[in-house]
């Protein structure tokens, strides 16, 4: 059964305050306080051990669409304490055609990349899924073509299953 709308799935970090930045017996410390402009301090990262799990998407004809499954597993130990963000580059000839699951993953680097980020809160031993639908061109070549999926986050503490290939195959129409 797919979930369609983890509470945590669906929230972009928000941006840190400002912070007040006083240094006892500074100058300006019997005055207002004066205001940093640096972002407060984050959340100490979790001990994760994030992972791409490798799926490939069902075979289209050129001029088709398929979906992308970005799906990403938490090993553990620890839930995350930060974002995570979800990379998926996309073969030649094939182009993001949204609506995108989380709904605010971007387009970017000339409609060859998608991404999206899930917010803290990944427990161990659970999964997250971006959807990605694509269209293939109408004179994209049959076979096989290769994209990627990559996740990035300060949590992961293992970044040797960061990155995983998928199979894309472009089929004639039955």
């Amino acid at each position: 059964m797919l979930a369609t709308s983890p509470s945590w799935a669906l929230r972009r970090p928000e941006p840190r305050p400002a912070v007040d930045v006083v240094a006892p017996g500074a100058p300006g410390t019997s005055a207002a306080p004066e205001v940093s402009t640096l972002p407060a301090l984050a959340a100490k990262p979790s001990d994760s051990d994030l992972e791409v799990v490798q799926l490939d998407p069902d075979p289209a004809p050129p001029g088709g669409r398929t979906t992308i499954h970005a799906f990403i597993a938490n090993l553990g130990p620890d839930t995350t304490a930060s974002p995570v963000t979800v990379v998926v580059t996309l073969p030649e000839g094939v182009t993001p055609d949204p609506p995108f699951f989380p709904t605010d993953c971007e387009v970017f680097q000339n409609g060859h990349r998608v991404r999206c980020v899930f917010g803290p809160g990944l427990k161990e031993g659970r999964s997250a899924t971006a959807l990605i639908p694509v269209r293939l061109s109408d004179d994209i070549a049959f076979g096989s073509h290769e994209g990627f999926v990559a996740l990035r986050s300060p949590d992961d503490r293992n970044g040797n299953n960061n990155r995983q290939p998928f199979d894309l195959k472009v089929v004639e129409t039955a």
